[in-house]
């Protein structure tokens, strides 16, 4: 199978990184698109994705997956003896869902608003809007408060084991300095987590 990914986003990372986690890099041969350059809207791009994002799975019978959260969903029940990334029991399926949500909604996904409205990068394929950029980026302090709260007496989100609502978050964290955020001083819960999941081997592929 293929992965059509770039290294330096976020989304991609967060694919690499639940596959370090269940040994399952070798399974794939990553093909590195430039979207700085436009390569994800090539019609040969496009073709695989229609929503021109990265990361893509190419399977080795030509189907194709989108979505981040997709294509973990497929390694994690295509690979079942790997270890499971996203809850063993119904009730930990839907407590880790719920935390995958809060952290898409409320936490990434503003950080990349806050990225392209306020930075202006895509403005060949989008109109940035300013004011929008500046609300998402209070909108990603507010839940780094939280999660700092959130971790106290914690060494994980959920189930006091590393499952993907911490590759999530990690990698939500470290994309935040593109929109001039970091940890504070005063979120030691959050720096403690922090450090403990960069110590992890999958935190740097």
């Amino acid at each position: 199978m293929k992965i059509f990914e770039t290294s330096t986003a976020p989304n991609p990372r967060r694919v690499r990184m639940f596959m370090a986690e269940k040994g399952l890099l070798d399974e794939a041969e990553f093909v590195q698109i430039d979207i700085e350059k436009g390569e994800n809207l090539t019609p040969e791009f496009v073709a695989r994705n229609p929503m021109k994002k990265v990361p893509v799975m190419e399977l080795d019978d030509g189907t194709c997956i989108a979505e981040t959260m997709a294509i973990c969903r497929y390694f994690e029940e295509a690979y079942p003896d790997a270890p499971k990334l996203l809850g063993e029991t119904p009730l930990e399926k839907a407590q880790l869902e719920q935390w995958l949500r809060w952290i898409e909604l409320f936490f990434f996904l503003p950080t990349g608003m806050g990225f392209q409205h306020g930075t202006g990068y895509f403005k060949d394929r989008m109109n940035p809007v300013k004011e929008w950029g500046a609300e998402c980026v209070q909108q990603v302090e507010k839940f780094m408060t939280f999660l700092d709260q959130h971790l106290d007496g914690k060494d994980y989100i959920c189930f006091n084991r590393f499952t993907a609502a911490d590759i999530n978050a990690f990698t939500t964290v470290a994309f935040a300095r593109v929109i001039k955020i970091r940890i504070k001083p005063e979120q030691a819960n959050l720096q403690a987590w922090f450090d403990r999941i960069k110590e992890r081997p999958s935190a740097r592929v």
